[in-house]
């Protein structure tokens, strides 16, 4: 029978700190096409690649122009299988249930529901379906740009990061950055001035600062000096191309620097990828620890540093981090369907560690609002086994369980964003 928190996690309105998810018209326009590409279309291709899906066995399973939907599926079968226990994998059959009313999950089930997909591709959809379905109080999108402007297709519910993540790399796109600023970037003043200018244009609409420089580096930072800087940025100005890491690194070390003075300065959370990759075959592991951001936290006590993904797999090591530095926040973005055993594990020890005011739960980290749906069931299932299993072994009341879950999918979030501060500017920017 149902619990009293069972129930409770199972409507409550989360707050979805991360996303990557189109615009109104881009979603409309270029959303999946049929079941396969809904339903597989996110990190399930990942898993598929693990389990030996061939380049061949993909593109002909995902070539939307065929209308064999079982044929296709049936490319998939073997790889399907392999992957069928995985947190990915769960999410697509949480997926074809709610979505597609489909209880197992077979080429001829996938075919018969194949023509629903169409629907969910309606003006309008995109905000139902997160709003509705995934009962979201709102989404904190990484739109991969520093222009930040109002989304008339829901200005209070669609929320955009100012992404830094080219700057922290050192790859620095300096056309465009002339083109928004005005600020042909040719010395190091230059550049500081530009990125004062970004801020000062598009951050008052920004709901955080957002960074996955280690995709591309290490996560390892160390202070940089204006001259070390000034040589990094002649090299990269002179040889954009093909400039060497060592150039790169230190110029992105001196911009995140910046970039974290800025946020503080317009009251923004910095948001930093640790942990897992997406995709496949490209991940040196001593990159991504969430460790190698020390001397970051330690160098800027004031800014609020949101570590992503549970730093998987180092957890604990996020853990730690929380409980040692004030200014760190712990995001349980797309962990949940990383792994969901262990990121049902990490909530408990979390809990029993560090302060549970600086904990979020919920981000689907994905590229459509169908793929958010499944997300956030998936988060609410193993949140509530976390939880229930705390409150059997009377580690806290059901009543004290259910105020964990007010406070890490809303409260906590509430307090280290300026929801309602953005929202009111984005109001207004709109109606101007």
């Amino acid at each position: 029978m149902p619990t009293e928190l069972a129930y409770f996690i199972s409507t409550n309105r989360m707050i979805d700190t991360h996303e990557h998810q189109p615009g109104e018209e881009q979603w409309v326009r270029d959303g999946a096409k049929d079941i396969l590409n809904d339903l597989f279309g996110n990190y399930q291709r990942d898993d598929l690649i693990a389990a030996g899906a061939t380049p061949d066995e993909l593109t002909r399973a995902f070539d939307h122009t065929n209308p064999d939907i079982a044929g296709r599926f049936a490319l998939l079968a073997r790889a399907w299988h392999a992957m069928r226990h995985t947190g990915y994998a769960e999410k697509v059959r949480l997926h074809a249930r709610r979505l597609y009313g489909v209880q197992e999950i077979t080429p001829e089930t996938l075919a018969a529901v194949n023509h629903v997909v169409a629907e969910y591709r309606q003006p309008g959809q995109r905000l139902r379906l997160l709003r509705d379905e995934a009962r979201l109080d709102h989404i904190q999108t990484d739109f991969f740009s520093y222009r930040v402007v109002p989304d008339p297709s829901g200005v209070d519910f669609f929320l955009y990061d100012l992404s830094w993540a080219g700057f922290s790399n050192g790859q620095i796109n300096f056309e465009e950055v002339a083109r928004d600023t005005g600020i042909a970037v040719g010395n190091l003043k230059q550049l500081r001035d530009a990125m004062a200018a970004i801020f000062s244009r598009f951050g008052p609409a920004a709901i955080a600062v957002k960074t996955q420089h280690a995709y591309n580096r290490t996560l390892q930072w160390q202070p940089r000096s204006d001259a070390d800087a000034a040589r990094a940025l002649e090299t990269v100005l002179r040889w954009p191309r093909t400039a060497d890491d060592s150039a790169r690194l230190c110029l992105g070390d001196w911009c995140l620097a910046r970039g974290v003075e800025l946020a503080i300065q317009h009251n923004l959370p910095v948001k930093i990828h640790t942990g897992y990759y997406a995709g496949n075959d490209r991940m040196p592991l001593d990159w991504v620890r969430p460790a190698n951001l020390c001397g970051l936290l330690k160098a800027y006590p004031r800014a609020r540093f949101v570590l992503m993904h549970m730093g998987y797999p180092y957890g604990e090591e996020l853990v730690a981090l929380a409980k040692h530095y004030a200014n760190v926040y712990v995001d349980l973005c797309w962990a949940w369907s990383i792994n969901p055993f262990a990121s049902m594990n990490f909530v408990r020890s979390y809990l029993h560690a560090a302060p549970i005011n600086k904990l979020f739960a919920f981000g689907g980290d994905c590229f459509s609002p169908t793929h958010c749906v499944a997300y956030s069931l998936q988060t609410r299932k193993w949140l509530t086994r976390a939880l229930q299993a705390e409150v059997e072994a009377r580690e806290m009341s059901e009543q004290e369980a259910i105020a964990i879950v007010t406070q890490i999918t809303r409260t906590n979030q509430q307090a280290c964003f300026d929801i309602e501060g953005r929202r009111a500017y984005l109001r207004e920017a709109l109606a101007k």
